[in-house]
């Protein structure tokens, strides 16, 4: 993001074009709401809250970036991670002399300055290292000072800010003086990059920026690049870097950002994906972070508060190691109303005091907390660092939530209500966790709101949600915990074919009893359904579903019947049959960033001609269709697909072949499908 002295809007501009084919209509409340039903499943765990949870942008625009009032605040939210020196001026930033030609760098800004903020409120920093005016000896030096002279010890370092975005695309926000403004060189540049810094200090982790799935440019090839930015990034550099920074503002109204955190399950499924294929051997050890993130509506108001804590819950428990707000301070923007409060059009979640250039609005005092500010002090009751997110539920899309169970044995619950009119009231079911009788813990952030409002009231099983609000219930458990098993350790899948994988895991530590077995868990959805159990340390599951993605916990069981939590999540997807009557090629072509050319091969593996056929997959996702067609007759109920031929390609000879096409459209994470029926037959995926 570019400051708000120089930015364009032209980022969000095609942020909003990209989300033009979303088709999101957000169901409208009823009069008299039924109770939405939540449930909490303690034997489905996700991922493990890290140190580093919690972040935000600092920039050298901001003269109270170093102050001791912004530090106590952002120490006051939980702030873990801090990032600097600000967005685009990253990549015209020069550390050495703490200038930014063409950009205005505020006085009490520099490097040290920030360093001492970072220190005071208890955070670790993240710095982005100029790609675009700078060099790989400019990089490494400033490692040397941070952390050979001055002993600071800053570990994460990323290699420039949305680069994609150096009119390589066509559109130009980001400086790069380089004449070759291609993926390619840039992926060149990273390794010259991390290799200069680590030679100065081979402790860090050097990141490169890649693009957020189903967002612009995504799945775009430009220029003689060997694929889209992430593939090409990620092919010549993935072996140099520790970890991918991804920017994302979904854009749209106050209830199309809030109904698009449903991207972020795909989204991230997606990026290791990509990270599995194309960044070289061991690409596990590379993290992701999420360094920018924001609304286009609502953001000093509590839509922003809502998406934060939506976001950050769903980002974390996916595995991203940090999520960062844009920004601390930013400057008062267009001025509306926003579900009957004044919105500033503030990037910043604190107040920087400013007014319109007119003078006919002021924001409040500086360093006033906007709402952002409490959803991210919401983050900090409710997910702690070694907290284990495991997997929530709704029925009502306007309501989410999501909880972690923490290793004293509470239980924690984050209540999301988008819904700006209604208040919903829920029921709270819970599996693997018992609450106690006793009163929870209650933490509410409403419409309007000051500050979060914290008491012991009600039941675990039961809430109203206010209209717009955040709520955090901590619970109890109704017994003990002590005495059960670890939980065992991650799983890795093997042998996995269209039907069946074999899941092995490192052994728990008994407690109190021995160990009696273990017990393996698919998460559908917020419920587990059991695949099996074994008194082994690996267990080979059968029945699955061709090209279907699956994630798995295991559970230690003594035995005195004490069970353990969950063992981390595994996630893995069934392939197609090895041999089948049929094969499917399916292709994507020509990737404009929300839809492409596709086609089907459909190649008769069999003796005999086929007379007659039906071709049918399922779109991994709601925002996936088929806009059109050709050479088949193409339609689309819900997520399925069905194509079935024209007068003139019924029949597929015997080792013959025939193709279709289609306009492929897409307004999310765009997750291919791997698995294809013919005929009521499942064919192998070329």
């Amino acid at each position: 993001m570019q400051n708000p002295k120089a930015r364009a809007s032209l980022l969000a501009s095609l942020l909003l074009a990209v989300g033009a084919l979303s088709g999101i209509n957000p169901p409208t409340a009823s009069a008299a709401p039924d109770p939405v039903a939540v449930t909490v499943n303690a034997r489905a765990g996700l991922a493990t809250v890290p140190d580093t949870a919690l972040g935000v942008n600092h920039a050298i625009w901001d003269q109270h970036l170093g102050s001791a009032e912004t530090s106590d605040l952002l120490r006051g939210a939980g702030v873990q991670m801090m990032r600097y020196p600000g967005g685009s001026y990253a990549d015209i930033y020069h550390w050495k002399d703490h200038t930014a030609p063409g950009g205005y760098v505020a006085p009490g800004t520099d490097f040290d300055t920030f360093m001492a903020a970072v220190r005071r409120a208890g955070a670790q920093p993240m710095i982005i290292a100029n790609y675009g005016t700078g060099s790989p000896a400019e990089a490494a030096d400033w490692v040397r000072y941070a952390n050979v002279t001055k002993g600071y010890g800053a570990k994460y370092w990323t290699v420039g800010n949305e680069n994609y975005g150096n009119g390589h695309y066509g559109a130009a926000w980001e400086a790069d003086d380089h004449p070759d403004k291609s993926a390619t060189q840039y992926a060149r540049l990273v390794v010259e990059y991390a290799d200069a810094m680590k030679a100065v200090d081979p402790s860090i982790k050097v990141g490169a920026v890649l693009t957020m799935p189903g967002n612009w440019p995504d799945g775009i090839t430009a220029g003689s690049d060997p694929g889209p930015w992430n593939q090409t990034v990620l092919s010549l550099a993935g072996p140099k870097i520790d970890f991918v920074d991804v920017h994302w503002y979904p854009g749209g109204t106050a209830a199309e950002s809030l109904a698009r955190t449903s991207h972020i399950p795909d989204a991230t499924h997606l990026l290791r994906e990509q990270l599995t294929r194309y960044a070289g051997p061991n690409a596990a050890r590379i993290g992701i972070s999420f360094t920018e993130l924001n609304v286009d509506a609502g953001r000093t108001t509590q839509p922003a508060a809502l998406f934060l804590a939506d976001a950050y819950s769903a980002l974390l428990e996916n595995g991203v190691f940090t999520a960062h707000w844009w920004n601390v301070h930013n400057g008062i923007g267009t001025v509306s109303e926003v579900a009957g409060q004044t919105d500033y059009g503030d990037f910043g979640m604190l107040s920087s005091g400013a007014c319109t250039e007119d003078g006919s609005v002021c924001e409040p005092p500086l360093n006033t907390a906007f709402a952002p500010y409490h959803g991210l002090t919401m983050m900090k009751r409710f997910a702690q660092p070694g907290d284990q997110f495991v997997r929530a539920g709704t029925d009502q899309p306007l309501v989410t939530a999501h909880a972690v169970r923490r290793g004293d044995g509470d239980l924690a619950v984050l209540l999301v209500n988008k819904d700006p009119d209604t208040a919903h009231p829920v029921t709270i079911g819970y599996a693997g966790f018992i609450p106690s009788a006793g009163a929870p813990t209650v933490s509410t952030l409403a419409n309007g709101a000051t500050g979060i409002a914290t008491g012991q009231s009600g039941s675990a099983t039961s809430r109203k949600l206010p209209p717009y609000s955040l709520t955090t219930l901590v619970l109890r458990p109704a017994g003990s915990t002590a005495g059960r098993p670890s939980a065992p350790g991650q799983p890795t899948a093997s042998g996995v074919t269209d039907r069946t994988a074999t899941i092995s895991w490192p052994a728990a530590a008994p407690g109190a009893s021995p160990i009696a077995k273990y017990e393996v868990y698919r998460q559908n959805g917020a419920i587990s359904e059991q695949l099996g159990e074994t008194a082994a340390t690996s267990f080979t599951v059968g029945n699955l579903v061709p090209g279907t993605r699956y994630t798995v916990n295991v559970l230690a069981r003594d035995t005195a019947g004490r069970v353990s939590w969950s063992s981390p999540p595994l996630t893995f997807t069934t392939g197609s049959p090895s041999a089948s009557a049929c094969t499917v090629r399916f292709t994507t072509n020509s990737d404009w960033g929300n839809g492409y050319i596709g086609g089907v091969e459909i190649i008769n593996n069999g003796t005999s001609p086929i007379n007659g056929w039906t071709l049918t997959w399922t779109w991994p996702t709601g925002w996936q269709q088929v806009s059109s067609g050709w050479s088949a007759t193409w339609e689309q109920v819900g997520a399925a697909v069905r194509v079935t031929p024209t007068d003139d390609n019924r029949q597929i000879a015997a080792g013959g072949s025939v193709s279709a096409g289609f306009v492929g459209a897409y307004s999310g994470p765009n997750v291919l499908p791997t698995a294809f029926t013919l005929n009521g037959t499942v064919c192998t995926t070329a």
